[in-house]
């Protein structure tokens, strides 16, 4: 039995944020059904190229474990599915406009009252207060506006986003963890709540200890490439022909480095301790880098290997998918028919494992079918 099976999860979500949070539940075992719009569906579904056998590679990532339900709200029939729906669910995920499901007494305050146990999270991208909390927001905007554009790329004449929604999918964990706060604390008051999860706060979040450095410091943070403000060395360098990542974490390590690269650089008072090092980053990141310029990547790999330190090639998804260390976790796996693509959960458990990985709905593919438990 999966940890989540029996609960019942409505989700009115679509795109990335909200359908990333529902598979996840569905891969833990919840039933979800997912409802979509009649006309059209959940807006990934047509957004391709690729497609696999049909269905768009975005619409795949996020919505495998799931039933798909075709309603129009504005159809007093089908509103009165949907209502019927939210009254048997433990948990409902939406990502509308701000007040925009008021209008069809889908919003919290309405299904509290006929549903006082359930569990409703909104995601929207400024949250429900506010004066943007009207405004729609996506995943880069929201890097943008949320300081993560002005921390990433080469320098401050090139802002940069992330190359994956990572504001979307960080949004998606946070209200996996939210729900599941919210049943626990359920199992003691008996009763549900909203959960209230906006794409800029997850954002201004995930800015860690660089919004902490801000904070402490009131100097403003410039992006620096591959590298780590507060760690050297970390970060890309150029080899012979390749660049590989060198990622010292301590003084431990860095001495390892040092002697398996053959330099004395561990010895140097400039260097010996981290806060030295990054304070004259300039002169060892110039040394470390002309001395490995005088070898291909994959030598250095061969000369680093288990010496004590983290290093590594940069990858790109070809060589990812031929990873021994991705081969032995089968990260790269199909779903249950044998022959879509899927990229296996990264949970895993040791009673209660994750072992389905159902293809994702058609549209509509089972509008006759209601909760099973």
């Amino acid at each position: 039995m999966l940890p989540l099976k029996g609960l019942k999860v409505l989700d009115l979500s679509r795109v990335l944020a909200g359908p990333y949070a529902s598979q996840i539940l569905g891969d833990l075992g919840a039933e979800v059904l997912k409802v979509e719009e009649k006309s059209h569906g959940d807006e990934t579904r047509s957004w391709g190229p690729p497609f696999f056998e049909g269905q768009s590679s975005y619409y795949l990532a996020a919505n495998r474990n799931k039933k798909s339900i075709a309603l129009d709200f504005k159809n007093a029939d089908d509103l009165k599915v949907a209502l019927d729906l939210a009254d048997d669910a433990d948990i409902l995920i939406e990502n509308f406009k701000f007040e925009s499901l008021k209008k069809f007494g889908l919003d919290y305050e309405c299904l509290a009252t006929r549903n006082p146990r359930l569990i409703y999270c909104s995601i929207t991208g400024f949250g429900h207060s506010g004066p943007r909390a009207h405004e729609p927001g996506y995943d880069v905007l929201i890097q943008a506006l949320g300081g993560l554009m002005s921390i990433t790329g080469p320098d401050a004449e090139s802002p940069t986003k992330v190359g994956v929604a990572v504001t979307d999918l960080a949004t998606g964990l946070y209200a996996v963890i939210g729900i599941l706060a919210a049943l626990k604390e359920r199992e003691q008051s008996g009763k549900g709540q909203h959960i209230d999860i906006a794409l800029f706060d997850t954002q201004v979040s995930l800015l860690a200890n660089i919004g902490m450095n801000f904070l402490t410091s009131k100097e403003i943070p410039q992006p620096i490439g591959n590298r780590h403000p507060s760690i050297v060395p970390y970060g890309s360098y150029r080899t012979k022909d390749q660049p590989l990542m060198l990622t010292i974490g301590n003084d431990k390590q860095f001495e390892h480095f040092c002697i398996a690269a053959g330099k004395a650089w561990h010895q140097d008072g400039r260097f010996r301790t981290n806060e030295n090092r990054v304070l004259n980053r300039a002169s060892l990141e110039t040394e470390i880098q002309r001395h490995l310029e005088t070898k291909n990547r994959n030598d250095w790999l061969e000369i680093f290997r288990g010496k004590g330190f983290p290093f590594g090639p940069i990858q790109n998804l070809k060589e990812l998918s031929n990873d021994p260390q991705l081969k032995a976790r089968d990260l790269f796996t199909t779903m249950n028919d044998g022959k879509t693509p899927c990229i296996r959960s990264p949970l895993r458990f040791s009673r209660t494992p994750i072992r389905d990985y159902k293809t994702p709905p058609s549209l509509g593919e089972n509008s006759k079918d209601r909760f099973t438990s």
